[in-house]
């Protein structure tokens, strides 16, 4: 994917955000503008700095940003990176749990698996949201779906591919799957991805579109940054931001972000589930990162709203003075898996 740095941020060079009302605002920077689902990429003349036109453009209360990059969380920025190691096949029988519940996953899209074989939802998916087949983080989305499946029986899965193989994905792709999921929301949606924007402020075309969702739990992952610089979505207030703690759920996964923007933690480290098959992966992995306790926390929301509304499910669950709270990690919730 083609991206530049800005202040340990990452953007589509030469891109801008906006909606179609601030069109003529932008128009002097204008090159091109390519729109779908509500949003307009505006690409910009030569020698038009994204983040200098997107600051101008909020002056004169536009929404507007760069096109930022977000990135899959398995990895460690800066450190040793933590890819999948292949696991010997886990005992799990999907079973005949029942749930009305529906759990939005925006990733890498899903492969084919035993544990939702004939499965409806696994059944409607078009070849646009399944699974990478190569790249670093091919795989991601099947992992997390895996999760979610043994956290929440009997839920369905919506499935949008909104990261490639090496699990890269950009803004405009990200907030064009949601207004897609507008007409059918989802109960809970997990977004196991994230980044960093170039002022440390929350994106607005990406805020807007979750906040259109307005029935829909979002989870989102703390990143693994090991900072606690703001990472996003997981920082906007309508999401419930998640960290990763260590195999003991005692401590904070050396890799995790962390912060007061920061709701929830589960474990993220060597957790096992469903994986791809080829080479040395028989369709089982372990694997580490934020992206993963993300979905310990979205499975667990789903599971306990087959009984009550989403809404008062994540009120509970952050507002219990019985629950032990991490600082700078929020609430914990054990993995049952």
């Amino acid at each position: 994917m083609d991206m530049q740095s800005v202040g340990e941020a990452f953007i589509r060079p030469g891109q801008m955000l906006t909606d179609r009302s601030a069109l003529s605002a932008a128009s002097r920077w204008t090159s091109a503008v390519s729109e779908a689902d509500g949003v307009c990429v505006i690409h910009l003349s030569p020698g038009a700095d994204p983040c200098e036109v997107a600051a101008e453009l909020r002056d004169q209360g536009v929404r507007a940003s760069p096109n930022h990059v977000f990135r899959g969380q398995p990895l460690f920025f800066g450190g040793p990176a933590s890819r999948p190691f292949p696991a010997p096949p886990i005992r799990y029988k999907p079973g005949q749990t029942r749930s009305d519940v529906v759990i939005g996953l925006l990733d890498t899209g899903v492969a084919e698996h035993p544990w939702w074989s004939g499965n409806d939802w696994y059944e409607q998916l078009g070849p646009d949201d399944t699974d990478a087949a190569e790249g670093a983080q091919a795989g991601h989305g099947t992992f997390i779906a895996g999760l979610l499946a043994r956290r929440a029986p009997g839920a369905a899965l919506r499935v949008r591919r909104v990261l490639d193989g090496d699990g890269f994905g950009d803004e405009a792709t990200v907030v064009r799957a949601l207004h897609r999921m507008r007409e059918r929301p989802p109960h809970v949606l997990n977004l196991s991805f994230g980044g960093h924007t170039f002022d440390d402020r929350p994106p607005p075309l990406l805020s807007d579109a979750l906040a259109a969702l307005s029935d829909t739990v979002t989870v989102a992952c703390a990143g693994n940054t090991a900072s606690d610089r703001p990472f996003w979505p997981a920082a906007l207030a309508g999401a419930v931001g998640v960290a990763a703690v260590d195999a003991s759920q005692e401590h904070r996964a050396p890799y995790s972000g962390h912060g007061t923007w920061v709701d929830a933690c589960a474990r993220g480290d060597w957790l096992t589930s469903s994986f791809l098959r080829g080479g040395e992966f028989a369709g089982f992995a372990a694997w580490s990162g934020t992206s993963f306790a993300t979905a310990v926390v979205a499975g667990a929301i789903a599971d306990a709203a087959r009984d009550e509304p989403t809404k008062e499910v994540v009120s509970r669950l952050l507002g219990s003075e019985e629950a032990r709270q991490i600082p700078d990690l929020g609430v914990l919730v054990p993995a049952s898996l």
